[in-house]
């Protein structure tokens, strides 16, 4: 249902950006946002938007990271700006929406992008 580009090797300092965008036609878009999963750990939030525009930031990532999204095709950008080997990772995109008037708010779930800071 979503589709996320973007993911890289990059060294530490540098910037990456990604995007996710439905790959379907969406009713009602509720919120879109970037998660990650490190080797070992538990996913977490990176960053959030809501529909309309209020965002939400992992205290790790803010002032380095920015959320951004284009209502009319339904995408979620994550630009990712002094990246840190802290910030390895598997990305992840998520969006709340109604597909159909008639369906519920449901989570929908991008596949993973790998991105890698190392020198």
């Amino acid at each position: 249902q979503l589709q996320a580009s973007g993911g890289g090797l990059v060294q530490p300092g540098g910037s990456l950006r990604l995007s996710c965008a439905a790959s379907r036609s969406i009713f009602s878009l509720n919120a879109m946002g970037w998660y990650r999963q490190a080797p070992g750990k538990q996913r977490e939030l990176v960053g959030s938007i809501t529909s309309g525009g209020n965002t939400n930031y992992a205290d790790s990532v803010k002032g380095r990271f920015t959320i951004s999204t284009d209502g009319a095709k339904n995408t979620v950008n994550l630009q990712m700006n002094s990246l840190k080997p802290e910030d390895t990772a598997v990305y992840y995109c998520k969006a709340v929406y109604r597909a159909r008037v008639w369906d519920p708010y449901d989570d929908y779930w991008g596949q993973g992008t790998q991105v890698t800071v190392s020198s």
